[in-house]
């Protein structure tokens, strides 16, 4: 299925795929069925040095680079997509200090990180979703100290992760350029944490609303210079858009793989289903858009790598044609497995209600369309 790519990168699916069919696959069926965090792919993750493989290996870490981090993602998530969350959240929250944090920084975080305490990302408040510049959370100068006060809205991971990267705005008068990054920890006084939101699939994710009531925070934990978090928030979904691609690649494949077996065990009429041309067509259009959706997310995954110019136009194009191609894929694993994809007893349901959100979060798929047409003019 990747003819294309160095055999490093071969061997290193095959790695991973045995870690998830050992330790991931087991407990899918329950982290979803109980709404619980999947500890165990968390413990996994960590014993394998693949819990934040992107980090550079002077600060620990594995130093994966993009398409490296979208293939660990992807194979997660081809067995539990809530599972494949604790990698690529792990990103999203720290890309912000790779991008514009101090050495300093980084020493202090990034070691601590691949050592499995997580890292999640605030950006989105209640009234402040697809338009984030809108966002309310403020925080103040006081001497050397910032206070925050607000809320972020369908937080990732939060209350597991130690670190979080936390967009407020430092002045309201100057809309997104007035907006600033910080690192604000678990253990800060005045950080708190919603109910878990009870969601239609990646149900094991930790999925809470973070509170801040006067979270003190001193300066050297800002992110880059005053007024540049909007930018540096853009900058990072550039690149972390590709992980929402490889979970919704890892998704669909998951449901063809499931929906091809069952296609040669299923007997109707006296023969397999698969014989059948109408069931051939479905699993040929599922295939063809799982190889199409990998080849533009491991070419978005190299753009990134290589910060290339047209790297916003191949990461929203990436994810929003990964993402759909995973609402389709799974869909129709459910319509070949017919009663039997209805119920919970096979994985095609859950990945059907997984595959949805890759099609909203980290920004909906209509918003990528307004992204690839503001970016022609890179390509």
């Amino acid at each position: 299925m990747d003819p294309l790519i160095p055999d490093e990168y071969r061997e290193l699916r095959q790695s991973v795929r045995a870690l998830a069919e050992k330790k991931i696959a087991p407990f899918a069926h329950d982290v979803d069925e109980q709404a619980r965090f999947p500890q165990e792919a968390w413990d996994a993750l960590i014993s394998a040095d693949l819990f934040a493989a992107h980090v550079e290996s002077k600060f620990g870490g594995q130093g994966a680079d993009a398409l490296a981090t979208v293939i660990i993602i992807e194979e997660v998530a081809r067995v539990c997509g809530a599972s494949s969350l604790i990698p690529a959240v792990n990103k999203l929250g720290s890309v912000p200090l790779i991008l514009a944090g101090s050495e300093e920084q980084k020493k202090k975080y990034l070691p601590q990180l691949v050592k499995g305490k997580g890292f999640s990302y605030c950006l989105s408040e209640s009234e402040a979703g697809s338009d984030a510049a809108a966002m309310k959370t403020r925080a103040v100068r006081d001497g050397d100290n910032w206070v925050i006060n607000g809320s972020k809205k369908w937080i990732s991971n939060a209350g597991e992760s130690e670190f979080y990267t936390v967009l407020a705005s430092t002045d309201p008068d100057l809309g997104a350029k007035g907006i600033t990054a910080f690192i604000v920890e678990k253990s800060d006084a005045g950080i708190s944490f919603g109910a878990h939101e009870k969601k239609m699939g990646f149900r094991g994710s930790s999925t809470r609303e973070v509170y801040f009531d006067s979270v003190v925070v001193p300066d050297d934990r800002r992110l880059g210079e005053i007024g540049s978090g909007f930018t540096l928030a853009m900058r990072t979904l550039d690149h972390t858009r590709i992980t929402i691609a490889a979970q919704a690649l890892g998704i669909a494949q998951g449901a063809f793989d499931a929906a091809e077996k069952y296609s040669h065990e299923r007997m109707q009429f006296k023969k397999p289903i698969f014989d059948f041309q109408g069931i051939q067509f479905m699993l040929a259009d599922m295939a063809m858009n799982i190889a199409a959706a990998r080849e533009l997310t491991y070419a978005a995954a190299v753009k990134s790598e290589r910060g290339e110019k047209d790297l916003t136009f191949y990461s929203a194009a990436a994810k929003c044609f990964a993402s759909d191609t995973a609402m389709k894929v799974t869909t129709d694993a459910v319509q070949v497995l017919g009663g039997y994809g209805y119920v919970s007893d096979y994985p095609v349901e859950r990945m059907m209600r997984d595959a949805k959100l890759t099609q909203i979060y980290e920004g909906t798929n209509q918003v990528q369309r307004i992204v690839m047409a503001r970016h022609f003019g890179d390509l």
